[in-house]
């Protein structure tokens, strides 16, 4: 009789940690999950550039194409 209680009981600790480490991993997924549809959604803001890129990209464009004018052999 005591050894069938044992057992239950023993069955019925296991399955309590097992339901408890199974609720934390898919608590851990959701918020995981969260955290990337919240990047997502702020992805395109941070890929608005400023002035001031704008400002770099324009002068770099500008080198990108007097070296290849030199390149070419050509005289700006």
């Amino acid at each position: 009789m005591t050894t069938a209680l044992i057992w239950a009981g023993a069955a019925l600790a296991i399955t309590g940690m097992l339901s408890l480490a199974l609720l934390k991993g898919w608590r851990g997924w959701l918020d995981l999950r969260r955290y990337e549809i919240a990047a997502d959604r702020s992805a395109p803001e941070a890929l608005d550039p400023t002035p001031g890129v704008r400002i770099e990209m324009a002068d770099l464009k500008e080198r990108l194409r007097r070296l290849e004018a030199i390149a070419q052999g050509v005289d700006l």
